[in-house]
């Protein structure tokens, strides 16, 4: 899985998504970044204990979550007790943060450009807004790799059919920082299967006559 000393590991966990009133049972896709003896976390949702197991005994330098919707990080608190690494999110979903943990902040503010090194490679930090205002994916350019949270599945956009998103915004973010990527790039998605920037690409247009 990897060109270099660098895994990519998936962990499915189940639960639900909750937002304007609404609860929706979902899968989750969290990934592990790393080597034998550390490693990165993005959206450890759902069940802290499975992914701890998949971490092993390595360090986790970082927690990073893609956004703040509650089933990306309602897990995030308890996954911290076990690992005790900061927890990254961009400052505009803080707001979805404190609607469940309102007596805690993450520990920084992810800002666009940020890089995060683990096992000899770098993650870079994307602002990709539209899904929710604080939308952040993570470039791993060593293995031709994007994770993208939930801004860009196969088949398309995220949802942004709920409050704090917004369709002209997830266009955006796409059309400008995701398919400038080279169209080999493997896209690991917040749910579902994997995809590619050239597999998708092409369908932009489609995607914005349909509208979602």
């Amino acid at each position: 899985m990897s060109a270099g000393n660098v895994t990519i590991d998936r962990v499915v966990t189940s639960g639900t998504f909750s937002l304007d009133g609404g609860t929706w049972d979902v899968d989750n896709n969290v990934w592990i970044i790393g080597d034998d003896s550390e490693c990165i976390v993005i959206d450890p949702a759902h069940n802290p204990e499975a992914i701890r197991q998949a971490v092993g005994e390595r360090t986790v330098k970082a927690i990073l979550l893609t956004h703040g919707h509650d089933d990306h990080i309602s897990s995030a608190g308890a996954f911290w007790e076990l690992v005790k690494a900061p927890i990254h999110l961009h400052q505009d979903d803080w707001m979805l943060w404190r609607t469940v943990f309102p007596e805690i902040d993450p520990d920084v503010a992810i800002m666009d450009g940020d890089e995060f090194t683990v096992a000899g490679s770098t993650l870079k930090a994307l602002h990709t807004p539209g899904h929710s205002p604080g939308s952040v994916s993570f470039h791993l350019a060593s293995e031709a790799t994007l994770f993208s949270g939930d801004t860009l599945f196969q088949g398309g956009p995220g949802a942004t059919g709920r409050s704090y998103s917004d369709f002209p915004t997830i266009i955006d973010s796409i059309r400008t920082r995701l398919f400038p990527l080279p169209e080999a790039t493997v896209v690991r998605t917040g749910h579902g299967d994997s995809t590619t920037i050239g597999a998708e690409k092409p369908h932009l247009d489609e995607w914005i006559a349909r509208g979602h």
